[in-house]
């Protein structure tokens, strides 16, 4: 554990902010797989899914929880499954 007042915050802050990106993760993760089992199963809400997993990812990204060519390459994979 450190010592420093600061550091001690600095500790808080990392693990508020770690729950934070988990969650981030987590949640376009979870649209993502929502959206390929549509696809999967040619579902009529396929394109409702892929507009909220492409959401996530952007969102993902303004809060650097992802880089920018990550996210893109994500989200050029999901306009391919739902144009194929």
């Amino acid at each position: 554990m450190p010592n420093i007042k600061s550091a001690k915050k600095r500790v808080k802050i990392i693990e508020t902010k770690t729950l934070q990106n988990r969650a981030t993760k987590k949640a376009y993760k979870e649209a993502i797989k929502a959206f390929e089992a549509a696809v999967n199963e040619n579902a009529k809400n396929k394109e409702e899914l892929y507009n909220k997993a492409v959401s996530l990812i952007d969102k993902a990204w303004t809060k650097g929880v992802l880089a920018k060519n990550t996210a893109s390459r994500k989200k050029s994979s999901l306009a391919k499954l739902l144009n194929k």
